[in-house]
């Protein structure tokens, strides 16, 4: 016998617009609640407007190869 659930679903705040979003599988553009709010996300990534802070970028102009001494 298996017991009903009674458990609230999951919710998160969209990205962009803040509104609330039931995280399951019907959620197709999840953790946004539209399309609209994915690719304002998604453009905003493009512009580099966001960034994920890492280690400066390595490059030859900085010193650095591949190439043996």
């Amino acid at each position: 016998m298996t017991k009903p659930t009674t458990e609230q679903p999951t919710t998160v705040k969209c990205p962009t617009c803040q509104s609330a979003v039931i995280w399951n599988a019907e959620s197709l553009f999840r953790p946004f609640c539209s399309k609209k709010c994915q690719m304002i996300d998604f453009g905003e990534w493009a512009d580099e407007e966001k960034s994920i802070p890492g280690a400066p970028d390595m490059s030859d102009s900085d010193g650095w190869s591949e190439d043996q001494y």
